[in-house]
């Protein structure tokens, strides 16, 4: 790689790395571009020289984001034959992860509804929770009704907005685990 290159790759990674911090420190809806340039420590200009807009900024840092703090991986429960054991190592995954990025997610879904450049990658994790609470679900052996009614409960308790509300309140993590554990047992009539 050439040393223009390099440099202008290494002045790329600090424009993503300070809008990923600003977006951490006071959220998306509160990061300019003037904001961003300042942080990393270059002019408006070349922040727009690298990224069009600030929807091409928002996804570079989502993408590096999503790398350095990569969501919970299905595989680390999927081989649990027991799908409440399958349920509550996904949902032990899911808090833990939240608990170590619980700053991000904070601003986040506080903004969302105002940033039209946060909506796609909100959409795609909400999307990706779906498909979780879907697949546990589904490792149930119940009837469609019920089914339904297992998915919404999974898909609520693995929101970052249900474990946010049960950290403010100081409820311990084993507590949230086996709150989740009877709120499932409870939609499945145990």
């Amino acid at each position: 790689m050439s040393e223009r290159a390099k440099a202008q790759e290494e002045t790329r990674q600090r424009i993503v790395e300070a809008t990923m911090h600003l977006h951490e420190e006071i959220g998306a809806r509160a990061t300019t571009i003037s904001a961003i340039a300042e942080k990393a420590g270059v002019q408006r200009l070349t922040v727009y020289r690298h990224f069009p807009d600030e929807t091409a900024v928002f996804q570079a840092c989502t993408s590096h984001w999503l790398s350095l703090n990569p969501p919970p991986d299905p595989a680390s429960w999927g081989s649990f034959d027991d799908p409440r054991r399958r349920f509550d190592a996904a949902v032990t995954a899911f808090y833990a992860y939240y608990a170590s990025t619980r700053r991000m997610w904070v601003s986040s879904h506080r903004d969302v509804a105002e940033v039209p450049a946060l909506q796609g990658p909100m959409a795609e994790f909400a999307g990706f929770v779906a498909k979780v609470a879907a697949d546990l679900t589904g490792a149930f052996k119940i009837g469609e009704n019920r089914a339904q009614k297992v998915e919404a409960t999974v898909g609520h308790v693995l929101a970052f907005p249900t474990w946010d509300d049960l950290e403010q309140r100081n409820i311990p993590d084993s507590v949230k685990v086996g709150l989740a554990g009877s709120w499932l047992n409870g939609v499945l009539g145990s």
